[in-house]
């Protein structure tokens, strides 16, 4: 399941579990487009896995905490840790390897 998040507070929370993706995204970016359907995938194939989308025009406060300046940027957490990040696109392949699934 995919959670939408607008606030810090609910950001917060959802960070904490075990293993996080963020996809901070905008609906007007186009990358972010075609990496929605493989996030989307992802969230169903990995359920151990949350995954919290944010939109940076209704989040602003989110996106500059974690310094987001390009679209799409994922952001994966372990335990309320930033782990790792990766700027634009990246295809199902690499996706897969950003959170260690197969």
């Amino acid at each position: 399941m995919i959670s939408h998040i607008k606030d810090t507070a609910s950001f917060d929370a959802a960070i904490k579990k075990d293993r996080v993706l963020v996809d901070f995204f905008a609906t007007w970016c186009g990358p972010c487009s075609m990496l929605s359907p493989l996030v989307e995938k992802l969230a169903s194939d990995h359920p151990e896995i949350e995954v919290v989308k944010v939109d940076v025009d209704q989040a602003e406060e989110l996106a500059a905490r974690y310094n987001v300046s390009s679209i799409p940027t994922l952001i994966y957490f372990e335990k309320g840790q930033a782990v790792r990040q990766s700027l634009g696109y990246i295809p199902e392949d690499n996706l897969k390897r950003f959170v260690g699934v197969k």
